[in-house]
């Protein structure tokens, strides 16, 4: 089943995760205490994906408007309004959202940035220079990870950049196992992606028919690992 009703139904299903059942695990992961291995490992890895996130942005982000879709804690949002973007940074989760706003107060970029909590496909965000998707595709199979692609497309001007849990036979043995996070605080199952299904996924759909495969990087930091790609209008 694919389309509105799976995007919907796994949308309630991060919300409730996100804003209740880990957000201060999140909050810890993104902060400099302490950690375990796992979860270091993961902090390590969406450290080195945000930058690699940034990297296929221009340098400079003057007079750039910018979605981080699905900001959480909203390190990506600080580190482009620095580049002087003006950032909106959306997130189904209002607590990493009140959170991220926080953090962007104490950074003195407050004003450089729009906090929202709410569905990153809203139509009422208005349009786009770039978007960014960092892990906000990695629990939807690849028609809706597409779609929510492709509805995005039709109000970017620039480029979007996103990742997709990559479909190895390690990683998709990992999720099954469900051995990511201990059972108490585990997300919502994530979904390897194969990545010729998305590509053929991508070059199908009309309204990403305007629109080129440009670069990509593969992260993995042992219990992180995703896969960045970027879309460039043409």
């Amino acid at each position: 089943m694919t389309g509105v009703a799976t995007y919907e139904t796994r949308r309630g299903e991060i919300e409730t995760y996100f804003d209740r059942t880990a957000a201060e695990t999140w909050k810890r992961l993104t902060s400099d205490a302490p950690l375990g291995r796992i979860r270091a490992s993961v902090r390590a890895g969406r450290d080195a994906m945000r930058e690699a996130l940034l990297a296929m942005l221009p340098a400079d982000l003057s007079g750039r408007r910018i979605l981080d879709a699905g900001c959480g804690t909203g390190a990506l949002s600080i580190e482009a309004a620095r580049r002087g973007a003006d950032v909106v940074a959306i997130d189904l989760s209002p607590t990493l959202v009140a959170h991220a706003a926080a953090q962007a107060a104490e950074a003195g970029l407050g004003g450089r940035i729009r906090f929202i909590a709410g569905d990153m496909l809203d139509g009422a965000l208005g349009r786009f220079d770039h978007v960014v998707l960092m892990d906000s595709l990695i629990h939807y199979d690849a028609p809706d990870a597409v779609a929510s692609l492709a509805t995005l497309a039709m109000r970017t001007d620039g480029s979007i950049v996103f990742t997709v849990a990559p479909k190895t036979p390690a990683l998709t043995l990992m999720h099954m196992a469900g051995r990511l996070f201990p059972r108490a605080d585990r997300a919502p199952s994530i979904v390897p992606v194969e990545a010729g299904r998305l590509a053929a996924g991508i070059e199908a759909h009309p309204a990403l028919a305007g629109w080129d495969v440009g670069r990509d990087a593969r992260i993995t930091s042992l219990f992180y690992k995703s896969h960045a790609r970027e879309l460039v209008r043409a």
